[in-house]
């Protein structure tokens, strides 16, 4: 038997914060490719320290659904699940390149393949554009249009804006936007500005972080010029500076993200090939209906 659990922040405050974790769980439960699949959070219950004993599986897939390496990815959660004999030196990591690791969870006599977090997966990049594509209503979006990857970015985690700035690079070699820049709230180029760094006259922003709130609801939008008052909402898009903003919002709660968790898995050796590809398949159609 194999089990798949996916692990998040959650939080006390923002009751929308895991709701695109069990989205995402619920989608792949849909595939029948595990044979459990679990959340576990660090702010709400289900615990990361509890989630191993409520499994029959022997086998355990550990993703984390976080967008950068770091402190919660390299300490919390490999700590709060006792995993043995972990060393973040195991990944090899430059920041953004951390795949996955064997472990024993001794306590629970589980084998646990802990993966790198979903943000900086190649994956990420194909939800980032789909994200476009959703709150565009179009598939083929990319010319005429430029593309804004926003994160939060702090000096107290380099690998932050590194995640951001790798998607953006990513996807600025596909050649498919105008334009391609990376933002961030706290540090420069910041998002505040984000007319000021783009030619083209709409401009597509899509902030790469997990979920909807506090930032991507009030701060963002507001920062930007969306809107005086994010409790008045704004139009989509909406003018600015002479420009045409589409403020996606968060992509994890796309649901293509199902996807790159399960990249993440099958990187590590879970037998989810046929899964992967339901989800691409299922996501497709369900942003053409709502487009």
């Amino acid at each position: 038997m194999q089990a798949l659990v996916i692990v998040a922040h959650g939080s006390h405050l923002n009751p929308e914060s895991s709701t695109p974790t069990y989205a995402h769980a619920d989608t792949i439960r849909e595939t029948a490719a595990f044979d459990e699949v679990r959340e576990a959070f660090w702010k709400e219950e289900p615990h990361f320290r509890e989630v191993l004993r409520t499994l029959e599986s022997e086998e355990v897939y550990i993703v984390p659904l976080f967008i950068s390496e770091g402190y919660f990815t390299e300490d919390v959660i490999p700590r709060e699940l006792r995993l043995d004999d972990w060393d973040p030196e195991a990944w090899e990591s430059n920041g953004t390149s951390a795949t996955h690791v064997t472990l024993d969870a001794g306590d629970v006599e589980k084998t646990v393949h802990y993966c790198g977090p979903v943000g900086t997966h190649d994956a990420m990049s194909d939800v980032i554009v789909r994200r476009a594509e959703t709150v565009t209503g179009d598939p083929e979006v990319g010319e005429g249009f430029g593309l804004a990857v926003v994160g939060h970015g702090t000096k107290r985690n380099e690998n932050s804006a590194k995640a951001i700035e790798y998607h953006a690079d990513r996807i600025r070699d596909m050649g498919r936007f105008d334009e391609v820049q990376a933002l961030f709230m706290d540090e420069d180029p910041e998002v505040d500005d984000v007319t000021d760094f783009f030619e083209s006259e709409d401009i597509v922003v899509v902030p790469l972080f997990v979920a909807d709130g506090y930032h991507t609801q009030e701060d963002i939008p507001e920062d930007m010029g969306l809107t005086d008052d994010y409790r008045d909402g704004w139009e989509t898009p909406a003018k600015v500076d002479g420009h045409y903003l589409w403020y996606a919002g968060a992509v994890g709660t796309e649901p293509l993200m199902a996807d790159v968790v399960l990249e993440r898995a099958l990187d590590a050796g879970a037998d989810v090939a046929d899964a992967v590809e339901y989800v691409k398949e299922h996501t497709r159609d369900a942003a053409v209906t709502e487009a």
